[in-house]
């Protein structure tokens, strides 16, 4: 079953934009460990927080890739603009009307 962790990350005063980059860059690694969706987004009205919507085959997927090396390197890389605030939610999608 599709596995959901949708969340928010604080980001540094300044630094929302800059986070945005990192966090969109091309990694392929994700989509061939099982990730199928990673999307990322702000809002004007909270200009400090990034929003993220990731969709994984399995949370056993998404676990498997905290431990990646390209995973935690990319983690390293992006604590510096984040604030320490975090939000979000996570669980085994049901169902979709946009696929079988």
């Amino acid at each position: 079953m599709t596995f959901a962790n949708v969340g928010t990350l604080g980001a540094v005063s300044g630094k929302r934009d800059e986070l945005v980059r990192h966090l969109t860059r091309r990694n392929e690694t994700l989509r061939q460990i099982g990730c199928l969706a990673y999307e990322v987004g702000v809002n004007d009205d909270d200009p400090d927080t990034v929003f993220v919507v990731e969709l994984w085959e399995s949370e056993e997927a998404h676990q498997s890739s905290l431990a990646l090396p390209e995973v935690q390197a990319s983690i390293t890389a992006a604590r510096p603009l984040l604030s320490g605030t975090f939000g979000g939610f996570r669980f085994e999608v049901a169902g979709s009307p946009l696929r079988d």
